[in-house]
């Protein structure tokens, strides 16, 4: 078995290190979380260099490719970036819309550098459990009218356009279906219709991710807004879903790589009772685990996008299993090297303060750390049927 990246993968991960390294020296990303987001000139440089190798890759890029991207840059800035979420959109619309919509989408965004809109899918009570969703589409008076609240929608204040998930009542009473799940259509909504309003959230991490909550009061529609590809509802926004947690698992141990680098250079130069304290045996023992727990969440996250790219049978529970250990492990790396850095890691001045921070988000995001459990529990049992 070739455990070994091949040269293309390689040349992705030299060219995403040396713009990473350039960008996000630790002056800029101080600065940058202040402003909560990136400059437009740091997007763009991400924008043309991700379709410049997607232009040579035979295929493209495949989730694989695009793992390997986010872990380099979340490595190199110590930091969660909106870089995930704008691939993971992209994703929701290739596999909701048609050919046309989603062209449109893809080309502004190569020739802009910014994702022409935002996701709104979580609600204040659906989050993990999306099937609990209310926010919904019905005609009224022969005009669409859509009603709910989105919470944690990213860069839902300042996008152009709103990507709302609904339920459609309209489909459900001209197509009554058999199906377990209550029918879902997304809609590319323009932000500026009245009855939108977005108000920021305040969190404690991400500072570059900046999140809304978006609400929708009597919004009128047209029937363009609705995306026409796959009919496939709930059942495919689930599979869709998979594509979030690998990239938020990415981002994690691009993170915990950064704590990890960072641990090892204070244990060289800092020392105590004379000696560094990288000699010390509990310091050891602390690092040695710490390592031993990034090539675990390494070889989890590879074999989990491996999954979903060649279509593995196991791949959801590949994913729950990632999505269940990734998060948990980064935030204990990071918790680690804060310990390692003494007092330094509990100011802001040590970014490994704030890739705790960043990391313990994603043990929520993307489906919490229980409801990988939720998902596992059944897949186990019955592979061992």
């Amino acid at each position: 078995m070739d455990f070994a990246l091949s040269d293309n993968q390689k040349n992705i991960i030299a060219t995403f290190r040396e713009f990473g390294e350039s960008v996000f020296t630790p002056e800029s990303v101080f600065q940058w979380r202040k402003d909560q987001g990136l400059p437009d000139e740091v997007v763009k440089g991400f924008v043309d260099r991700y379709f410049a190798l997607d232009d040579q890759s035979p295929d493209g890029m495949g989730i694989m490719s695009q793992t390997l991207i986010l872990e380099e840059l979340c490595r190199c800035a110590g930091a969660a970036l909106p870089f995930q979420n704008d691939l993971f959109n992209l994703q929701i619309m290739g596999g909701f819309a048609d050919e046309t919509v989603s062209s449109r989408v893809l080309d502004d965004y190569r020739q802009t550098g910014r994702l022409m809109f935002s996701l709104g899918v979580s609600e204040p009570n659906a989050g993990s459990d999306t099937m609990s969703m209310t926010t919904s589409v019905e005609t009224r008076d022969g005009r669409l009218v859509l009603n709910g609240k989105k919470t944690y929608v990213n860069n839902g204040e300042y996008s152009p356009s709103i990507l709302c998930a609904a339920i459609d009542k309209v489909r459900d009473k001209s197509t009554p279906s058999e199906d377990e799940y209550p029918s879902l259509s997304f809609w590319l909504i323009p932000h500026d219709l009245p009855g939108i309003r977005a108000v920021p959230i305040n969190k404690i991490g991400q500072s570059m991710v900046p999140f809304a909550s978006v609400s929708f009061d009597e919004v009128e529609l047209k029937p363009e807004y609705r995306l026409r590809g796959h009919e496939g509802g709930f059942r495919h926004l689930f599979k869709m879903l998979e594509f979030g947690r690998v990239f938020t698992c990415a981002a994690s141990l691009g993170m915990a790589q950064a704590a990890m680098e960072d641990a090892v250079a204070n244990a060289r130069v800092r020392k105590a009772f004379g000696v560094s304290i990288g000699q010390f045996q509990q310091v050891e023992q602390m690092l040695t685990d710490m390592e031993v727990s990034l090539r675990t969440m390494r070889s989890m996250l590879y074999q989990a996008a491996w999954a979903i790219e060649t279509d593995q049978p196991d791949k959801r529970l590949a994913v729950a299993l990632m999505k269940r250990y990734i998060p948990k492990t980064a935030t204990e790396v990071a918790s680690s090297a804060m310990q390692i850095l003494g007092g330094l890691g509990y100011t802001d001045s040590a970014r490994v303060s704030t890739i705790w921070q960043d990391c313990r988000g994603n043990q929520i995001a993307e489906g919490t750390d229980q409801i990988m459990v939720y998902i596992s529990a059944p897949l186990i049992m019955k592979e061992y049927e």
